[in-house]
């Protein structure tokens, strides 16, 4: 079975399952989504949106979070992980939206990509969920899932955002970002499916006897 094969059984599958995908991390505009993403380094959505419900009522321009300053940023985001780092990037990234961008969301990958504390994989969330731009942001989840099901040979997650892309009709980039990970925490788990017993995996490769060892993004 050859890679465009398995894209059609993998959109085909994952549309059945999500027909839709909502947007997990909550926001009310897309500041606050570029807070919550880059909250989200290393942390749940679920504990990110928890945290979140009691700051974006009150907080949610660029100029809120530079008069807040780094320390009270700090005690709001304290339930989440690494929260000092986040909380200077929060902050900085905020003063640099305010001073270069008027207090605007840069709408471009390389200016994102200059705002403090956001790499690749911020920006194109933001892109995508937040501007509607057809971006394929790579984490963990996908990262794993690509090469479980041969879509990519796993050497970074460059590399495999590359692969995705030239597989896969950019019209389904951004909803199937989602949809990915959707079905790597429910269906092709870490250290559960292995390659072994999911659909996807079952249905690509039908004659596997072995479980799929993955490299780390």
């Amino acid at each position: 079975m050859n890679e465009k094969q398995k894209a059609k059984i993998i959109i085909k599958t994952l549309n059945k399952i999500y027909p839709k995908a909502p947007v997990p991390l909550k926001s009310k505009n897309t500041f606050t989504l570029l807070i919550s993403v880059l909250l989200s380094a290393q942390c749940t959505d679920v504990n990110v949106n928890n945290v979140t419900k009691d700051i974006y009522p009150k907080y949610y321009k660029p100029e809120h979070f530079v008069k807040l300053g780094r320390k009270k940023i700090e005690k709001l985001i304290r339930k989440i992980g690494i929260f000092r780092v986040k909380a200077k990037s929060i902050y900085l990234m905020s003063k640099q939206v305010l001073e270069k961008h008027k207090g605007k969301v840069p709408k471009t990958f390389e200016e994102l990509e200059k705002l403090p504390g956001v790499g690749h994989k911020t920006a194109s969330v933001v892109m995508s969920q937040g501007f509607g731009y057809p971006a394929f942001a790579v984490d963990t989840h996908i990262h794993r899932l690509a090469q479980r099901w041969g879509l990519t040979n796993g050497k970074n997650v460059i590399q495999t955002e590359k692969d995705l892309k030239r597989i896969f009709p950019k019209k389904t980039w951004s909803k199937l970002h989602l949809q990915i990970i959707f079905y790597g925490r429910e269906y092709c788990k870490a250290r559960d499916c292995h390659g072994m017993k999911c659909k996807i995996c079952t249905t690509c490769y039908p004659n596997r006897k072995k479980p799929v060892i993955t490299k780390k993004a």
